[in-house]
């Protein structure tokens, strides 16, 4: 069920778009940005607004990598295991991710929504291999060492802000 705040926010987004159902990647991007992911109210409303059905509507959604349909954190890791980063041991800072925050190959996302830690086939870095990304900031040459240095800078971005 969506508050009256949700209904206010996507109708917003909605008429930004001018309530147009050929622009309905842009509409999602635009409610995602807001929750991190895209929930499932969010979708039935829009796919009522638009005229198009809810399963379109969730097909769009599961044919982009870029959509979520789980909640993600503030901060999203992905992981390289493409050939390059693999053949220099991605996997232990994958792992390594996972043991500061608590999480696993089915838990991905942080009780606070703080973190999420994804693999990802490659970030197309492949000579800073092995390579991590923060949202959009590219970490090179990582190792397992430097997960818990990155982590502790994120949550005292936090604490500072």
């Amino acid at each position: 069920m969506l508050s009256e705040k949700e209904i206010k926010t996507l109708d917003e987004i909605l008429e930004r778009f001018g309530h147009d159902a050929t622009r309905v990647i842009g509409i999602m991007q635009e409610i995602q940005k807001v929750y991190r992911y895209l929930p499932e109210e969010s979708l039935s409303y829009i796919s009522k607004d638009l005229g198009i059905s809810e399963a379109k509507i969730f097909g769009v959604a599961t044919f982009y990598e870029n959509f979520s349909l789980e909640p993600k954190g503030k901060y999203v890791i992905k992981v390289c295991d493409g050939t390059a980063c693999h053949v220099r041991n991605s996997v232990p800072i994958l792992e390594e991710f996972r043991k500061e925050l608590g999480l696993s190959d089915k838990k991905k996302t942080t009780d606070d929504r703080m973190f999420t830690v994804e693999t990802v086939s490659c970030l197309g870095a492949c000579g800073l291999a092995p390579v991590c990304t923060v949202n959009d900031t590219v970490h090179p040459a990582m190792t397992p060492a430097k997960v818990k240095e990155i982590i502790d800078e994120l949550k005292s971005k936090e604490v500072e802000a």
